[in-house]
């Protein structure tokens, strides 16, 4: 690993729950490549101190995890389009102290739903309301899915989703066979008190043929664990964390990363 020195650039995450996956996965690309930066995960209670600290201190990038997406928009001073489309943003640059907000969130799952072919004309459920969510259903709306259902609990946020994508919302389970398609967008499953939830009923996962879960840690989370003893098409958080890490990174450094060099730092960064 490269010496820390007065030129090392600092990239940072701030989460409610932070993690070792980032930390790992831009720190052993670090490595790999020479690249004198540090990366290292934080928490806080104070978001507007913690980007103020960003833009005063130049710290190159900033990872924005739930529960920050949303509140820090109006900290930075440019908003791209992939963060604009869904309001949302998981990923600042700053760039000698011009903060510019993005969505790699976004981008990772619009490449997912292509890599794996899914079927714009399946009909898919949702579960949650919050701003992965978001990032989830834009892409749905962007890839032309009309079959869409938003299954939350939160009365306000939950039909304020369906609505402005043109979708509908329930705060009730399906029927089984009601979706071929289900992809979970709460913490359900995480790593912690919620760890040995099953994000839906084992009925709607037999009918369905596709099962999709953001939560990227553990990589085999209930939800996944159950489709994939019935074999269905999975698709995971740990797929979605190493796409946007992996764009994370480029943007930070502005170094392009081989599909191998993303591929060893997501095995590195679940070790």
């Amino acid at each position: 690993m490269p010496t820390l020195d007065k030129d090392t650039k600092l990239c940072i995450s701030l989460a409610g729950r932070p993690s070792n996956l980032g930390t790992r996965f831009h720190n052993f690309l670090y490595d790999e490549l020479g690249l004198n930066f540090a990366y290292k995960a934080f928490t806080t209670d104070d978001i507007e101190g913690a980007i103020r600290g960003v833009r005063a201190l130049g710290i190159r990038g900033c990872s924005v995890s739930m529960p920050f997406k949303e509140a820090v928009i109006p900290l930075v001073d440019e908003i791209e389009s992939s963060a604009a489309v869904i309001e949302s943003v998981n990923t600042i640059v700053n760039a000698n102290g011009h903060l510019v907000g993005a969505n790699t969130d976004y981008e990772a799952i619009a490449t997912l739903i292509v890599d794996n072919h899914l079927d714009f004309r399946l009909p898919v459920v949702v579960r949650g309301s919050g701003g992965m969510a978001k990032a989830v259903v834009a892409a749905l709306r962007d890839h032309h899915f009309e079959d869409v259902t938003i299954l939350a609990r939160n009365p306000a946020l939950g039909p304020e989703l369906a609505d402005r994508y043109g979708y509908r919302w329930t705060p009730d389970e399906p029927a089984p066979g009601a979706a071929q398609v289900l992809i979970n967008v709460t913490p359900l499953g995480m790593q912690g008190p919620d760890s040995e939830a099953l994000s839906f009923p084992t009925d709607l996962i037999e009918a369905a043929s596709v099962v999709f879960d953001v939560v990227a840690f553990p990589a085999e989370t209930p939800l996944i664990r159950s489709a994939r003893e019935l074999n269905k098409t999975v698709i995971s958080g740990a797929d979605v964390h190493t796409n946007q890490a992996a764009r994370q990174f480029e943007r930070y450094t502005g170094v392009s990363i081989t599909r191998e060099q993303v591929a060893r730092a997501a095995e590195f960064s679940r070790r």
